[in-house]
């Protein structure tokens, strides 16, 4: 028989936090984000969850390509653009709109040859100084594309870097408007936690103020983390997990006051205490950098692991289950037995990482089932 680990998809969750977004961004259009194979989730999993969305937003060209092959004729969106001028062709045969963030692809732009103009989105660096023409240089950028017979539609958008903590968005709108008030086309500017956390800017204005969101970008919502967790969970924002990671006892071991478990011996034995080893390490995705005292779930009952992560192995101390036995199910985040839950997020916390990691880090010998 194969291994006992398994993945599981939740679509209905994932229509559900899609419909969330929605709800909380009424006025707008809503990009569903499925860059780096939808999270980890699979683009053709997720596909017919997220459908209801307005466009999808991703990377790669490659990935667009499968979005395609699966009659998907909406928008489709590359939020780092071209990577060379010979992209442009296939943004062309497939219908793609990209991002504009550099002079360059305005230069690559002028000198591809269509029949069918392009639709862009020309992205403003608002203080997250990854991607993006500054304020200062963002209407020469636009005054470039508009004169472009290449380009058809200029969209406007930026990205957030404090959306989920203390310090808001104020200062990037601020810089966001001083570039481009006076500018036409449409608005792309709130990702996940700009969609929970600041509703306001994706509502219809009655004001005559030029910040609002036409286009919202829903990313790790819809897979159910809290984008500003441990602020808030997902319970707060009524999201709900998308994937499950679990797997089974193989084996267990009772060990003395003084014993120790794993590579390095890091675990030592305070009392007599007996353990159970799971059929999952960091070759499946798990990180190895998890400290011992990480949570998980065995049969539904909350323990925690013990030593170093191996490649094919963790351990976990079963005092808290003591019913436990080889072939007990394991939970390493997600849906547990009898309703029980571990959120990815607290996982990823006691990891010293994100949920967006743990989901994008599951390994392809991981078997997954779509429920």
């Amino acid at each position: 028989m194969p291994r006992p680990i398994q993945a599981l998809i939740h679509v209905a969750a994932l229509s559900h936090n899609l419909a969330r977004a929605r709800a909380l961004a009424p006025d707008a259009r809503l990009w569903s984000v499925v860059k780096a194979d939808a999270y980890g989730h699979g683009i053709e999993r997720v596909f017919d969850a997220l459908r209801a969305a307005d466009g999808f937003a991703l990377l790669d060209l490659a990935e667009a390509q499968r979005l395609r092959a699966l009659d998907w004729r909406g928008p489709i969106l590359l939020l780092e653009g071209v990577f060379e001028p010979r992209d442009l062709e296939l943004c062309s045969r497939l219908g793609l709109w990209h991002v504009v963030h550099c002079e360059q692809q305005i230069d690559w732009l002028s000198r591809h040859k269509t029949h069918e103009p392009h639709r862009v989105f020309l992205k403003i660096n608002s203080g997250m100084n990854r991607l993006g023409f500054t304020p200062t240089a963002a209407r020469g950028a636009w005054v470039r594309l508009n004169a472009l017979p290449q380009v058809d539609e200029i969209s406007l958008m930026t990205h957030f870097s404090d959306a989920d903590g203390p310090r808001g968005i104020a200062h990037q709108v601020q810089a966001f408007d001083a570039a481009t008030a006076d500018l036409p086309g449409e608005r792309s500017l709130s990702n996940s936690a700009a969609i929970l956390r600041h509703p306001a800017l994706s509502v219809g204005r009655s004001d005559g103020a030029v910040t609002r969101s036409d286009w919202v970008r829903a990313g790790i919502l819809q897979y159910g983390c809290a984008p500003d967790f441990p602020a808030h969970d997902i319970a707060h924002w009524d999201l709900r997990p998308t994937m499950t990671l679990r797997s089974a006892l193989i084996a267990t071991q009772q060990l003395q006051p003084g014993e120790r478990v794993g590579y390095g011996g890091t675990h030592v034995a305070e009392r007599p205490q007996r353990i159970g080893i799971v059929a999952c390490g960091y070759a499946d995705g798990y990180p190895r950098h998890a400290p011992g005292g990480t949570p998980v779930l065995v049969d539904g009952r909350r323990c925690t692991t013990v030593g170093r992560v191996s490649m094919d192995m963790l351990a976990v101390d079963l005092t808290p289950a003591p019913q436990a036995a080889i072939g007990s199910t394991v939970t390493l985040w997600g849906e547990g037995p009898q309703g029980s839950r571990l959120p990815i997020d607290e996982v990823a916390q006691a990891a010293g990482t994100i949920g967006y990691e743990l989901m994008c880090a599951l390994a392809r010998r991981v078997p997954v089932s779509v429920v």
